[in-house]
């Protein structure tokens, strides 16, 4: 029976090393058409810039910081699918690309999902906290995207 445990045990972590050979591409672009982004096409104030940066740019932009635990699999494959996920849906270097129907949608989008708790995701403000929004903060991006459809 001992030698068993010991047995699975030295093949987990012989997976488990294994496991850290497979290292996807990562989120960072040092090449941008900054002339796209968001904050450029809309000249987004300051504050609001900080706190979609803070909040949404890791999993909604080209460029991604990658905390220590990211070179360890498995959390670095989820990690990697949460980007995918969230630059398919919603892509901020990418906004000068879209139709001004599909901006249009996004930003409704955007001020929805804030209101509802639903971005940033729960399990990604359990690791990072300074990425939860305030209520504060919740208001002041809602009120600058009414303000901004407003003008458009």
């Amino acid at each position: 029976m001992k030698i068993n445990i010991k047995k699975i045990l030295f093949i987990g972590l012989i997976i488990f090393l294994l496991m850290q050979l497979y290292q996807p591409a990562r989120n960072i672009s040092f090449e941008q058409d900054i002339t796209g982004n968001f904050t450029k096409v809309y000249n987004v104030p300051k504050n609001i810039e900080t706190i979609l940066r803070t909040s949404c740019y890791d999993c909604h932009s080209n460029n991604t910081y990658y905390p220590w635990y990211s070179y360890i699999q498995p959390s670095r494959f989820f990690m990697e699918s949460h980007i995918a996920a969230g630059k398919e849906n919603l892509n901020f270097n990418e906004w000068g690309n879209y139709s001004a129907r599909k901006q249009n949608n996004k930003l409704d989008r955007i001020a929805k999902q804030i209101k509802s708790n639903e971005m940033p995701l729960s399990s990604y403000t359990m690791i990072h906290k300074n990425a939860t929004l305030s209520a504060t903060q919740k208001k002041k991006i809602i009120n600058w995207i009414s303000q901004l459809k407003d003008s458009l």
